[in-house]
């Protein structure tokens, strides 16, 4: 199995930046596929972003691309989520979660194993 602990969320005013990360823990972290999700009051549960294992390849919501920046340091087992130009519509509990498909991580939250207990994001206007 594969333990997930998010952290880095808060509050921050719209333009602002938070850097979440997610610490891995447990079975060889770094042989999964690591994605981020977010789920807003009243919502379902979306993809924000992915990488790879190797942490070469990532791909991202078209709500968040150009402003979040995920990676992955699979020597400290950490996956963190730069958002930049953070606005009301980012405000959510974000999820770091891990599956193994192959041969490009996934999208659907469906497809994730394991997942982390969630950091809260607020965005105030």
């Amino acid at each position: 199995q594969v333990q997930l602990e998010e952290s880095g969320g808060g509050l921050v005013q719209a333009g602002g930046s938070l850097r979440l990360s997610c610490a891995a823990s447990g079975r060889v972290p770094s042989s999964y596929n690591m994605g981020w999700f977010r789920q807003a009051p009243g919502k379902e549960r979306e993809f924000v972003a992915n990488i790879n294992r190797l942490g070469d390849g990532a791909d991202y919501a078209d709500s968040v691309k150009g402003r979040f920046t995920i990676s992955r340091d699979n020597t400290k087992n950490t996956v963190p989520l730069q958002m930049n130009n953070l606005k009301p519509e980012d405000k959510a509990d974000y999820f770091c979660a891990a599956e193994q498909s192959w041969p490009r991580p996934q999208k659907d939250p469906l497809e994730y194993d394991y997942w982390g207990q969630g950091t809260q994001v607020t965005v105030s206007s």
